[in-house]
């Protein structure tokens, strides 16, 4: 349960952890235990301690709070089931525009609703029916809000000299003003209403291109790099730096795990895995023999304290085997449907 959940209403005497407290005292140690299920154990240390505070609670007050958190579960099943503009007017009718505007307003702050919210549920295939056709900007700031498997389907899907413009506008993107995300929304479904928040809110940039570029099969990766080493040379590298990190190591398969561990100068190998997570150096170790891993193991606990600046471009040499083996075919790393092996 979301405590800040709650925020102006008809008691505004209590603050919103007082109402969850009063909440929980109106509804009784029963109902009360079954939503604890729900909470973590810092939010559930507050309550208990709120709920130990309140000497008296009033039916006035219980009858109010109950009221508000009636309002308020409803609001988001209306939001859930048919978006914004659907809940603004079941609620208008039920409670008037002022108090639904307050409801929504506070509801919609809370979920943290992002722009293109209907598209999520979408099918890849029907979105892209839907956005194919428009500006090569407006199908960046839709994919820009997108999860990156479904811009990722949606950009590999792209004619082939739209995917490195919409991923160069992705790349570069910055901040939207709210006015242009309600705009687009309102060409793109009706049906939703504008933004409720009016701060500025983020969106694309190289981390969000690279996080689709990563999901998309190596065809239309190479052939969006490519593009873009001639278009734009600096946005183009500093892409490829992010691609693929040495921590990436645990998605590629054993057999091609140990073609590029054989690449590898041992000095960098040991340098990398000084300062990785314990997935990554067991994900190595499993892929040397005994006596090997061994030796490594007793290389870096006699290494001593290294710099970080080192041990990150030792990481980037490994990473750079990969991408040099990958491209010259002589491993193969999954990366999207295009890339699924056929036995």
């Amino acid at each position: 349960m979301n405590m800040d959940m709650y925020g102006n209403s008809d008691t505004p005497e209590l603050t919103n952890q007082q109402k969850a407290a009063v909440l929980f005292i109106a509804l009784g140690p029963e109902y009360s235990a079954m939503l604890f299920k729900h909470m973590n154990d810092d939010e559930i240390e507050k309550l208990t301690l709120e709920i130990a505070n309140q000497k008296k609670v009033s039916q006035e007050q219980k009858r109010e709070v109950i009221a508000e958190f009636y309002q308020m579960a409803m609001a988001k099943n209306y939001l859930s089931t048919g978006g914004l503009e659907y809940a603004q007017n079941i609620l208008e009718k039920a409670l008037g525009a002022e108090k639904a505007s307050t409801i929504i307003s506070r509801l919609t702050t809370s979920l943290q609703v992002r722009p293109f919210d209907f598209l999520h549920k979408t099918d890849p295939g029907q979105l892209l029916n839907f956005i194919q056709n428009e500006h090569p900007q407006t199908i960046a700031l839709i994919m820009a809000y997108l999860d990156p498997d479904q811009a990722a389907t949606i950009l590999t899907s792209l004619p082939q000299d739209r995917q490195a413009e919409v991923s160069k506008r992705i790349a570069v993107m910055d901040r939207t003003s709210p006015e242009v995300l309600r705009e687009v929304e309102r060409v793109l479904e009706r049906k939703l209403s504008a933004l409720v928040t009016q701060d500025f809110t983020d969106a694309g940039g190289v981390g969000s291109i690279v996080e689709v570029l990563n999901r998309v099969d190596r065809t239309t990766e190479k052939s969006i790099i490519e593009t873009l080493e001639v278009d734009n040379p600096e946005l183009a590298e500093e892409i490829k730096k992010r691609m693929f990190v040495f921590e990436d190591i645990v998605n590629i398969d054993d057999r091609n795990l140990q073609r590029v561990l054989r690449e590898v100068d041992n000095k960098d190998l040991a340098l990398a895995l000084k300062a990785t997570n314990p997935d990554v150096a067991n994900k190595v170790y499993k892929n040397m023999s005994k006596r090997a891993g061994d030796t490594m193991r007793e290389e870096i606990e006699y290494m001593g304290p290294v710099k970080i600046r080192d041990v990150e471009e030792a990481q980037q040499r490994i990473v750079n085997i990969v991408r040099k083996l990958e491209d010259a075919g002589e491993i193969a790393i999954s990366r999207g449907k295009g890339d699924e092996m056929i036995v």
